[in-house]
């Protein structure tokens, strides 16, 4: 299934923030670290750069945690209420060479309401498509790191931090201690 690139990027940016507290770290310990996470994910709007909007931000973030295990009625539950407390009012808008998009909050809003209005939002679509099965866990051996599955087949399995490729490689070396053949 294909969705808006709006809700694409609210999906990942979401998964994103909540695997900056995976594996026992936390990647956004700081404001200046926040300030990196957004730029990377062109996350736009004001920003204060305190301490109590980084805080903030990790209570979303523990919230957008829960939702990927949440089964549909509960995510139903979380997302309508996510969207009541940020008071989401979706509009399309275009700048900084977007083409038309949707933003669900104003560009002045507290950052964790524009990051939860933006969250809450792109989990609609996946509400609504039936397709939640779409948030995944890391399957990697040690990594609690989330992930949205947008492959053509459904078959992502591990997150973006090289956990495939570290699977991938210990398979291998087992198969080769084991003297079985490779794939």
């Amino acid at each position: 299934m294909h969705f808006a690139h709006d809700t694409e990027t609210g999906l990942v940016a979401a998964a994103g923030l909540v695997s900056t507290a995976s594996r026992g770290t936390d990647s956004i310990e700081t404001p200046e670290a926040l300030a990196v996470f957004l730029d990377e994910h062109r996350f736009t709007g004001r920003r204060d750069g305190t301490g109590a909007e980084l805080a903030q931000v990790h209570r979303l973030r523990t919230r957008l945690r829960a939702l990927w295990s949440a089964e549909g009625d509960q995510v139903v539950a979380d997302v309508n209420e996510l969207l009541a407390r940020t008071r989401a009012s979706p509009r399309l808008v275009r700048h900084d060479g977007w083409d038309w998009h949707m933003h669900v909050t104003d560009a002045q809003a507290p950052l964790a309401d524009r990051l939860g209005a933006e969250a809450a939002m792109a989990l609609v679509d996946l509400v609504r498509s039936q397709e939640l099965h779409w948030l995944r866990t890391c399957e990697a051996s040690g990594c609690d790191a989330v992930l949205v599955d947008l492959s053509r087949n459904s078959s992502r399995r591990f997150c973006d931090t090289g956990c495939a490729n570290r699977t991938h490689v210990a398979a291998l070396r087992a198969r080769r201690r084991t003297g079985a053949p490779p794939g």
